[in-house]
């Protein structure tokens, strides 16, 4: 069968992050702000019917039976009908382990495409919570709206955030997240806020300090972008190891890009009010 190719996963970026305090299932609250991106990864799909999922990636250690696109391809095929299988193929643009959201972008995105694909017709919202088993940040792209998310940030409202250019960088630097969360600095009662209060500049990101202390090499990075004229103060986005900041438009934001110093490299997008996996579903009159 032929393939469907050029299916989106976008990046997101938490435009700040707070925890309010612990859940009994392990998990943290939080307050964020998922600021989805133009620019991210790429899945194809070439259906079967043998039953079979495979996967195939230009990062060939990211072919684990492991993976969070297969696993998400596992769990729709319970709802596909027959002997639904898939062979994906999957082209990895943004850093793993970055806080852009990569692997739950990659996860979200072949639920939406193999719902279609297969002709699972599964709600939305059912969708969203077999993303949810997957992780956190999955139901955010699911959903495909940039938003306000609370809880273990599955509680989402979509917001309107403007159109902004933003630089995004890498150390090079892989952030261990387990130690971060364990640290007695980090902190985890932060007062809720509002929209309102968001949209007024205030939140921040917690793990920010925690990170910049551990890694050198970011919080350098960190003071060589807050030197080049964006319009506010660099950010770290989830756990690291990607910051960004913001800038007036694209032109200025791709100089600053050239100029970095090693060992920072990055890209720059455009943040969006919707996913561009949901653009490509309504190409297919899907939604």
């Amino acid at each position: 069968m032929a393939w469907s190719c050029n299916w989106p996963a976008p990046a997101k970026l938490n435009l700040f992050l707070h925890i309010t305090g612990r859940r009994a299932d392990g998990y943290h609250d939080v307050q964020t702000v998922f600021q989805l991106l133009d620019t991210g990864d790429e899945l194809d799909f070439q259906l079967t019917d043998d039953g079979q999922l495979g996967l195939s990636c230009d990062i060939a250690a990211l072919e684990s039976d492991d993976n969070l696109v297969l696993r998400a391809a596992r769990a729709l095929r319970a709802h596909a009908p027959g002997r639904a299988g898939a062979q994906i193929r999957l082209r990895k643009r943004l850093p793993a382990g970055g806080g852009v959201g990569g692997g739950s972008s990659d996860a979200a995105t072949t639920l939406l495409a193999l719902n279609a694909l297969w002709d699972c017709g599964v709600a939305l919202d059912e969708l969203a919570s077999i993303g949810r088993a997957l992780g956190a940040d999955v139901p955010v792209f699911v959903r495909g709206r940039t938003a306000f998310g609370q809880g273990i940030g599955d509680l989402l409202q979509p917001i309107d955030t403007g159109a902004r250019s933003y630089l995004v960088l890498h150390a090079g630097v892989a952030i261990e997240t387990a130690p971060l969360f364990a640290s007695k600095q980090l902190t985890r009662d932060c007062g809720p806020i509002k929209i309102e209060d968001f949209a007024e500049g205030k939140g921040s990101n917690v793990f920010e300090p925690l990170v910049r202390d551990r890694y050198p090499d970011i919080d350098s990075g960190m003071r060589w972008l807050d030197d080049q004229g964006a319009l506010f103060k660099s950010r770290l986005t989830g756990t690291g190891g990607c910051f960004f900041a913001v800038f007036d438009d694209c032109s200025k934001a791709n100089s600053v890009l050239a100029s970095a110093p090693h060992p920072l490299s990055g890209f720059v997008a455009q943040g969006t009010a919707s996913s561009l996996a949901h653009d490509r579903l309504e190409l297919h009159g899907v939604q």
